[in-house]
């Protein structure tokens, strides 16, 4: 049972550990956000991140990501890998040389988010993208976790990529990570993590090895990204640019339409991401509309991420193409707000029927953790 600080409200669907329920963040955001800004800066300390993306007067802008961190001397982004150090950039990870990120071999079918229009799941845009009109058994996924992010949910599921950040290490070049997809039994790559959005440059240097060899050897290499979409716009369409070439897809997972209620649970504004999924889907989706090179998702947070946000995210999407594939996915406690339930069965119906009004493909995912 949470209380929410600003209106006093008690309710099994309010994080105490956030402090304010969905209602104050929408009606008195001013208050709200102060309360969830300290709630970022405290969880953010433990890492030694800064609270907020910086912007120094007199800084050295990065650029990489849409947050436009402007470090100053002896500061960090706010992603923790670009510092500014006696007056020039050094950077800890994301370009060529090193990237900060764990990798492993998952076998397919896998279970990411795309998986029910994937060529790897189910041998959509068999031959061409495909190995097997069917599921690519005995084939990998390349699956490429990054250390770092350029938001700060307070419900990450995957928070522990903070300690990468954090250490600066495991550290791979672009190079010796796309010798990883050299082994001919690697159909696909996909870079999630934390997220790629702060390491754009190496996920792209990756893509390109790997795929200059595959082509060489006319052999089928998909390359995916699953993001929160907040990536330098011209990154953005390069990405999309390599994943429409090979059969891949990017998936935005777009958390909330409200700018506010994304401020307060991600710690900086959505704007830029819809923005970059608008921009993708209008200059790519229909240049490959049979097999969706583009797709979003969206965590059914309890109490806080309701019908009206998912519907008015489909809108959104429909305004694209009513085509775009929709995953609606189960919350579980974690992390910050980890005082919350896990994602009721009524909640998920409710959504997808919300979304439904606007799109032609939503599937609700990992069912099994619906309550």
């Amino acid at each position: 049972m949470g209380k929410c600080q600003v209106c006093g409200e008690n309710s099994p669907l309010i994080s105490g550990n956030l402090g304010v329920c969905l209602k104050c963040i929408r009606k008195k955001p001013k208050k709200a956000l102060e309360i969830t800004r300290d709630v970022h800066a405290k969880s953010r300390a433990v890492y030694g991140l800064p609270s907020e993306p910086p912007k120094d007067e007199g800084g050295l802008p990065c650029g990489v990501c849409a947050n436009n961190c402007v470090i100053g001397a002896g500061g960090s982004g706010f992603c923790g890998l670009v510092w500014n150090v006696g007056g020039r950039l050094v950077r800890f990870g994301g370009t060529a040389e090193q990237g900060v990120l764990e990798w492993y071999y998952d076998g397919l079918p896998t279970n990411c988010v795309s998986w029910w229009f994937c060529p790897g799941c189910t041998g959509s845009g068999y031959p061409k993208y495909a190995y097997k009109p069917e599921p690519e058994y005995g084939y990998y996924n390349l699956a490429v976790f990054y250390g770092a992010c350029s938001y700060d949910c307070l419900f990450c599921q995957n928070w522990h990529y903070r300690n990468l950040s954090a250490k600066h290490k495991p550290v791979l070049s672009a190079e010796a990570l796309a010798q990883k997809a050299f082994d001919k039994r690697v159909s696909c790559i996909c870079y999630f993590g934390g997220d790629p959005s702060p390491q754009m440059p190496h996920s792209l240097e990756t893509s390109r090895i790997a795929l200059e060899k595959a082509e060489a050897e006319k052999r089928i290499m998909r390359v995916c990204w699953e993001t929160n979409g907040y990536m330098n716009q011209k990154m953005a369409e390069k990405a999309a640019e390599l994943a429409l070439k090979s059969g891949g897809n990017i998936k935005f997972d777009l958390k909330a339409w409200s700018e506010p209620l994304a401020i307060a649970l991600c710690g900086v504004s959505n704007k830029p991401a819809l923005e970059n999924f608008q921009l993708l889907g209008e200059k790519f989706y229909a240049k490959r509309p049979e097999l969706p090179v583009l797709t979003a998702s969206t965590l059914l947070v309890p109490g806080y991420v309701d019908a009206e946000e998912v519907e008015k995210i489909a809108q959104f999407i429909s305004q694209i193409s009513p085509e775009i594939p929709y995953t609606l996915l189960a919350f579980y406690p974690c992390y910050v707000m980890n005082d919350l339930p896990t994602t009721s069965r009524k909640q998920a119906v409710e959504c997808q029927q919300a979304a439904q009004k606007h799109l032609k493909n939503v599937r609700i995912g990992n069912i099994h953790l619906l309550s």
